[in-house]
């Protein structure tokens, strides 16, 4: 017999370093998961991340049980990640804060292509480019 799907949650978790406090805690406690345990196991798969802010979809099941499934990092912390800065610009038509290269793109949208919506490489990468345009990163 399948189990039952009481809820689906959607949180940012910092890599090899999720623990009990807001925002994790008080979103895991309303749907009755068992804290402790999800903080250890996320822990535990995501520690070659270490840091990296990753997207988390949890599916709680009514016998208070779960499964998790961490998907890759935000488009824009990879575009951060790729160009080092530490933020977008304010002003993203006036301040530029970096430049991408094709080649970058194309390794950032290979990354992230199991989390788009995008049929293929190409338009993957459209995706890619539009994020850093609004972010002020020029695209090569």
């Amino acid at each position: 017999m399948a189990k039952t799907i009481k809820k689906v949650i959607k949180v940012q978790a910092k890599g090899g370093q999720a623990n009990p406090a807001p925002p994790l805690g008080p979103a895991l406690g309303q749907a009755g998961v068992d804290i402790g345990g999800f903080c250890s196991q996320f822990n535990e798969q995501t520690k070659d991340r270490m840091g990296q802010s990753l997207p988390v979809e949890i599916t709680v099941y009514d016998d208070r049980s779960f499964s998790f499934k961490v998907k890759v990092t935000a488009m824009a912390d990879l575009i951060k990640q790729e160009l080092k800065i530490t933020s977008g610009s304010g002003e993203p038509n006036k301040k530029k804060v970096g430049k991408l290269t094709m080649a970058q793109i194309t390794a950032i949208a290979e990354r992230k292509m199991p989390d788009l919506n995008a049929n293929d490489i190409e338009a993957a990468k459209k995706i890619v480019i539009g994020t850093a345009r609004s972010m002020g990163v020029e695209v090569a």
